[in-house]
């Protein structure tokens, strides 16, 4: 079951905040799983944003049609990264709903998910009030599912299809008040210490 959510915007206002994500991706070429985390904070962006106007004429787009959007910030790792190799960036997006109930349009973004060049992917809400995201890139193209079980859950399911096939489940949970100062030091420029770096090897990477 999800959480009743009118349209898109509303779905990633209700994304707004800090989390913690838990990753398992599946590689299909090498058939092995591995597993990996990250510390994820998303925050509104109004549709009158300047960024978010560059964004829309970057894509060819009527900034006009632009309803708002957010900014991710990530940093995470995954259980086979290499020595000094870290996951951790930032990324804006904007929605143009393309339909009257604000629940089928684009979503364009600064920088990609599976590439990091800018990229437009087109969203869908479907009949459970989860969020359909499919993208089209230059090597690879993916399909993501999000959707909400309780407010304070989100999970995602996601393939990338190209040059790198996989698979990936993921559980974000929202982070309390109380683990605000925590979380704010994971989404710093690096680990604080070996115990900081063994626990970060546990648990994805990627925001969006």
């Amino acid at each position: 079951m999800s959480v009743p959510i009118a349209d898109a915007l509303s779905f990633f206002r209700l994304s707004c905040g800090r989390w913690r994500s838990q990753r398992t991706s599946h590689h299909l070429l090498h058939r092995r799983a591995e597993a990996g985390g990250s510390v994820i904070e998303v925050t509104e962006v109004e549709g009158r944003d300047p960024r978010l106007k560059a964004i829309a004429e970057l894509h060819g787009q009527d900034p006009a049609g632009l309803v708002g959007g957010c900014q991710v910030r990530w940093s995470g790792s995954m259980a086979w990264d290499k020595a000094g190799e870290a996951h951790q960036g930032e990324s804006v997006f904007g929605l143009i709903p393309t339909d009257p109930s604000g629940r089928v349009g684009l979503l364009l973004r600064d920088r990609g998910y599976a590439e990091t060049a800018p990229v437009a992917g087109h969203f869908r809400m479907d009949e459970r009030d989860g969020l359909l995201l499919t993208t089209a890139y230059e090597t690879m193209s993916s399909l993501e599912r999000f959707w909400f079980p309780n407010p304070n859950l989100r999970l995602r399911t996601s393939t990338v299809e190209g040059l790198s096939n996989t698979a990936s489940f993921c559980m974000e949970s929202r982070c309390l008040e109380s683990d605000s100062d925590r979380e704010t030091a994971d989404l710093g420029e690096g680990a604080t210490g070996p115990a900081e770096t063994r626990r970060r090897a546990l648990v994805s990477a990627f925001g969006w």
